[in-house]
């Protein structure tokens, strides 16, 4: 029997690194949560290599991996702590380690969140376990950061003249210069309906909310019953 493959060819996985690189970063560059991330924690070795610290790393790196993830030792001795640690900021890595003979003769491991760039001095003893639960830290401000961003940027409208003007009018309090955000409108379902909306505001319906409560109402433009709010914005 011959059948068609179910496949989809609609550019998700480019869209999704789009996605993530909008959502998450800053103007340090990427912020990739700790799920996601190749290197979850990267070592630096303060100012440079040396067998003393190499020695910690490997201990480091021993205890973190037994516990699944995934570190890395930067063993560039060209380049100085400060680029490296630029350097790692830009690429996203969740959380930077760093070593030096100081922390050696203190027992213990600066900690660096790439999230909200706080640090701290931990013991060697419990740097494992301290990154272990900071990464599951991280994962979940990143989500509830972004969470909270798409919840204050969205609006509920309920008639066409508030939807235009959101639309249209900036939003200096969002820091959107063209105004919107998305907006939760009524729409009655049909496509010609959809498509007069865009002709005079020039936005389309990004979202059905699959979570969206069943709420009865009039569609903003055409006033015809309407089963539930949609999501609209301005496409770019």
């Amino acid at each position: 029997i011959e059948e068609y493959v179910w496949a989809t060819s609609w550019g998700v996985s480019t869209r999704l690194i789009g996605a993530l690189i909008m959502a998450h970063s800053d103007d340090d560059g990427m912020v990739i949560p700790p799920k996601l991330a190749a290197t979850q924690v990267i070592i630096v070795p303060i100012p440079k290599p040396s067998p003393e610290i190499g020695e910690a790393a490997d201990k480091v790196m021993k205890a973190l991996r037994a516990k699944g993830i995934r570190v890395k030792y930067d063993l560039d001795d060209k380049k100085r702590p400060g680029f490296k640690f630029a350097e790692h900021e830009m690429k996203g890595i969740p959380v930077r380690l760093g070593i030096g003979m100081r922390d050696l003769e203190n027992g213990q491991v600066e900690v660096a969140r790439r999230d909200t760039k706080e640090k701290k001095s931990v013991p060697f003893d419990g740097v494992a376990d301290y990154v272990a639960q900071l990464l599951d830290d991280i994962q979940q401000n990143l989500f509830d950061r972004a969470r909270l961003f798409r919840d204050t940027h969205t609006t509920k409208v309920d008639n066409f003249d508030d939807f235009r003007s959101l639309i249209e009018t900036p939003r200096p309090e969002l820091s959107e210069s063209w105004g919107g955000g998305f907006i939760s409108a009524h729409w009655d379902g049909t496509t010609e309906t959809e498509l007069k909306i865009k002709e005079l505001t020039k936005a389309t319906i990004r979202c059905i909310p699959l979570d969206a409560e069943k709420e009865a109402g009039q569609c903003i433009l055409t006033g015809k019953p309407s089963q539930g709010r949609v999501l609209f914005a301005k496409a770019y």
